[in-house]
């Protein structure tokens, strides 16, 4: 395992977070400083709880993952873009770096800025709700599965775009409609039954039903099949990469 080039780059990707520390860390803490505003006053003033726990509360495990799946996509995607971008991925393939050690770099950046992002967030979300968290240990394991798994989404997308404006289409298409339909600023059992289920095929809902047990000890789901969930999305991402740098798919043309 090559230590030091795996300090290099993801020094060096953690370096780049500095230098637009105003789009990385403030722009998102600002905007969901403004879904509390929005939400909490609107909404809030109309659900006051729900399943126990007041409306403001409620909806910060929710929107903790929203920007965290949105930045750990967008960090890991344009970490390794950028680089095939300028053309510079042709010197770090040829270099003495293995696959593993390229991804780890890139990946581990991308995770560790997403989530320092969503531990600022809940230290924020605290001065507008009061918040509890019964399962400290296992809100730490989720933040930090959900990040890796949505970098290592990141990383793919990156790969696979051949634009600048294909890096956000998954984020913006896909990956945020499905945690705003994810139970987010709701709990699937306020939909009609149907819907229910129909629900239960979008997996952000997992992800959002496991980090609020670890909050308030209530979810949509089971923590168990949550936490599997979580780990399965997290092989599959994975697998694709692996098969990504095993066939070469946009890296070697």
């Amino acid at each position: 395992m090559n230590v030091h080039a795996i300090q290099a780059i993801y020094r060096f990707e953690m370096a780049r977070t500095r230098r637009t520390l105003m789009q990385s860390i403030i722009s998102p803490v600002i905007s969901t400083s403004l879904y509390f505003v929005v939400f909490g006053a609107a909404i809030g003033s109309r659900i006051q709880h729900v399943e126990g726990i007041s409306y403001g509360a409620f909806i910060v495990p929710g929107l903790i993952m929203l920007s965290l799946l949105t930045q750990s996509i967008s960090n890991a995607s344009f970490g390794i873009y950028f680089p095939k971008f300028t053309g510079t991925i042709y010197e770090l393939l040829s270099a003495p770096v293995s696959y593993l050690e390229i991804v780890i770099s890139y990946v581990g950046a991308a995770a560790t800025k997403s989530i320092i992002l969503g531990l600022i967030i809940l230290a924020t979300a605290a001065l507008f709700v009061p918040l509890q968290i019964l399962h400290p240990l296992w809100m730490l394991l989720f933040l930090l599965l959900t990040a890796v798994t949505f970098s290592l989404v990141g990383f793919i997308i990156g790969i696979w775009a051949d634009g600048f404006e294909k890096l956000q289409l998954v984020p913006l298409l896909i990956v945020t409609p499905l945690t705003f339909l994810g139970g987010s600023f709701y709990s699937i059992d306020m939909l009609p039954p149907i819907w229910q289920k129909v629900t239960l095929f979008n997996p952000v809902v997992y992800l959002i039903s496991g980090f609020r047990w670890s909050f308030y000890g209530i979810a949509d789901v089971s923590v168990g099949i949550s936490l599997a969930m979580t780990v399965l999305f997290m092989a599959t991402s994975l697998a694709i990469v692996g098969w990504i740098f095993k066939t070469g798919y946009r890296l070697k043309t």
